[in-house]
């Protein structure tokens, strides 16, 4: 347990020799502060210049959860479908794959067009983004269900439902939740692009903002807020990784004893 601990400060050490490399070059080369400012003055930004964008935070993480949660529950939902219905399987996965072929900053316009500047085109950013991951992988976790264990269930009487939701289902999870963290991840990025595509508030107005002024400070503080509200999606998710998939960390822990 002590050597995961210290495993897990690693990266945080490295970090912290890369900002102060980054903050000697400043002063040693003396690049402009418009061009690549230092982190000292990135932090210092960040909190003096608390006010200027608490709003666009609040605004950019509540988009993000409710265009996550639409992206996954339909991603889920489709990924049932598919995986109950072999015939829409064959038709509809091919066009799934296609689709993600598509950049989503060339459907934006569209969207906008179609839309408006409401917050519909930027919720159907967010859930394009999150759908993909999480439909593929849980169609690919109700796939990897033990044939062995469907052939005892079915032995033993067991319905098409109760198959599914005792076996199939459960199976799926570890490959779910894979799914809803890189979700996690692209959410906030959607978000972001979705902002900048004519929003009032958010973090992507923030940055847009702070780039046609050359506040590059503000753009950086920008981009860390993007990296923060990302990393903490995935850890909670993560966090109820855990606290769902018990029996699959007791499984684990009995193999390593």
């Amino acid at each position: 347990m002590k050597h995961i601990i210290l495993q897990g400060w690693r990266p945080i050490v490295v970090l912290i020799l890369l900002f102060i490399i980054w903050e000697i070059s400043s002063h040693l080369f003396a690049i402009p502060a418009w061009l690549m400012p230092p982190p000292s003055d990135i932090f210092h930004e960040g909190i003096t210049g608390w006010s200027n964008y608490n709003g666009h935070l609040l605004s950019t993480i509540q988009l993000t959860l409710l265009g996550f949660m639409i992206g996954a529950s339909f991603g889920v939902i489709v990924a049932i479908g598919l995986h109950t219905i072999a015939v829409l399987r064959e038709i509809v996965y091919p066009f799934m794959i296609l689709s993600q072929n598509i950049p989503i900053i060339v459907l934006a316009p569209l969207l906008v067009i179609w839309f408006g500047f409401g917050t519909l085109p930027k919720l159907i950013i967010i859930t394009l983004v999150c759908f993909f991951p999480i439909a593929i992988a849980t169609l690919d976790g109700l796939k990897q269900t033990s044939s062995e264990l469907m052939h005892y269930m079915k032995m033993a009487g067991a319905s098409n439902k109760q198959i599914f939701w005792k076996l199939e289902w459960p199976h799926a999870l570890p490959s779910l939740f894979s799914g809803l963290k890189i979700s996690a991840t692209y959410s906030v990025m959607g978000a972001v692009i979705s902002e900048w595509l004519g929003a009032k508030k958010g973090i992507g107005v923030y940055m847009t903002l702070a780039s046609s002024s050359f506040r590059t400070d503000r753009v950086f503080v920008a981009i860390f807020i993007i990296m923060i509200i990302s990393l903490s999606f995935f850890a909670l998710i993560a966090l109820l990784e855990k606290r769902v998939i018990r029996w699959q960390s007791k499984g684990g822990e009995h193999t390593d004893g």
